[in-house]
């Protein structure tokens, strides 16, 4: 998300600024952050979906809610003109008292300090494998670094999720969008040590993943579909792209992409077409089974992955591994240096 002793580095800005998915050092106040940065709201392409709406959506504005209130409580927990007072005179927008934000070169995205991101919840290597404190692969999904950075995301995650959820539900929407954010989370753990990360664009990326592997395994039943999937396909490239800035937390939008699109396998198939006129002629007529051989295929093999990707990176978490010692070149997934800016792999 952001950092106290980073910069984004984007032409020589000041190198005070945090980035996105947070990541802080767990030494001391000067910590850098990692935040998830948000995906693109234009992904809601209506197109890839039928225009037939058959649930309301509540879950998702429900999960809106829910993220501002908890970056209010970090802010006034936060209290940054009492707790401070070094830097008293720095806050910003004061007049709102224990809600002002913290100084802008420590965090410019109008948002608490590191410190208190970690106290509610953040996520951080250190404190998930050596103090077991597992609950922070969730936690940190609802935590944002900024009114920014909140802002990006809320916005996201209105324009996809409430046609998601419209279409297929709360249930599953509500399961793909938290499964993809504790595997955005468990992957990001595997590659980020020594810094903390908060978003929940993890979980966004989720419903993109979940929105691509959809048009796929129902693929028969769309019209223009080579255009939904090529829209589709730049929305997920240009967002993994913006990954690759500095202090943007791209493990976790890789492991929350990954783990969306294969529960889009799981959760979100239509039955074929005609399989429902089916139900109102005589039993015996039926010779349609609900879904295609291929859809079956998909649902089994899925469903494997998953379960075995989340036991091997869970595994590997708990045990202390570093996701560097078995993938040298991942460093590029998240941080491509340039003249403009460096990488640094922790």
């Amino acid at each position: 998300m952001f950092s106290s002793s980073r910069d984004l580095e984007t032409g020589g800005a000041n190198k005070n600024m945090p980035a996105i998915r947070n990541s802080n050092n767990s030494s001391s106040s000067n910590r850098n952050y990692y935040y998830a940065a948000p995906t693109t709201a234009a992904a809601s392409h209506s197109h890839v979906y039928d225009s037939e709406t058959s649930w309301t959506s509540w879950l998702v504005p429900l999960f809106v809610v829910a993220n501002c209130v908890v970056f209010i409580l970090a802010m006034y927990i936060n209290d940054c003109p009492h707790k401070n007072s070094g830097v008293r005179g720095h806050c910003v927008v004061r007049f709102l008292g224990r809600f002002s934000f913290q100084p802008l070169s420590e965090n410019p995205l109008f948002g608490p300090s590191s410190i208190t991101l970690t106290k509610m919840g953040a996520l951080q290597w250190d404190s998930v494998v050596n103090h077991h404190q597992g609950w922070r692969l969730i936690t940190c999904i609802w935590l944002h670094a900024g009114v920014i950075h909140l802002a990006a995301n809320m916005l996201s995650l209105v324009f996809i999720g409430i046609r998601l959820e419209q279409q297929f539900g709360f249930v599953r929407i509500g399961i793909i969008y938290l499964l993809s954010g504790f595997g955005g989370s468990i992957l990001s753990s595997l590659f980020i040590r020594n810094n903390i990360s908060v978003g929940a664009s993890g979980a966004l990326f989720g419903l993109l993943g979940a929105m691509l592997s959809e048009l796929i395994t129902n693929w028969t039943i769309y019209t223009n579909k080579a255009a939904a999937l090529l829209s589709l396909l730049v929305i997920i490239v240009i967002n993994l792209a913006i990954g690759i800035l500095p202090h943007v937390d791209n493990f976790a939008h890789i492991g929350g992409f990954l783990t969306g699109f294969l529960l889009g396998f799981i959760f979100l198939p239509r039955p074929q077409y005609g399989w429902l006129e089916q139900q109102r002629l005589p039993s015996g007529v039926r010779f349609k089974s609900k879904y295609k051989a291929y859809q079956y295929a998909l649902w089994l093999l899925s469903l494997v992955l998953l379960i075995v990707g989340l036991v091997i990176a869970l595994v590997m978490l708990f045990r202390g591994d570093n996701g560097y010692d078995h993938c040298d070149w991942c460093h590029y997934l998240t941080c491509v240096p340039t003249s403009k800016w460096k990488c640094n792999d922790s």
